[in-house]
């Protein structure tokens, strides 16, 4: 099972983000957990500086962007 975190406060990015790839997931039928992160301290750990951020497998993949489709697609399939 992949383990998926989106990190945002609750901006329009972040919410868009969470929304995207519980999509993915759920339309690529993978198996996975996406969880949102709203603590800042939580969000420190990872060193994320800009929000939203794409933890996969407690890898940071992305911050501060909405990562294409594909490439989440592609993150997501890998592990």
């Amino acid at each position: 099972m992949v383990s998926v975190k989106v990190l945002g406060t609750g901006c329009k990015k972040c919410q868009t983000l969470e929304a995207k790839v519980r999509d993915l997931v759920a339309t690529n039928q993978i198996d996975a957990t996406v969880e949102k992160v709203t603590d800042i301290q939580e969000m420190v750990k990872y060193g994320i500086m800009m929000t939203p951020g794409l933890i996969i497998n407690e890898k940071v993949k992305s911050f501060g962007i909405i990562p294409k489709d594909d490439q989440i697609i592609n993150w997501l399939m890998k592990n």
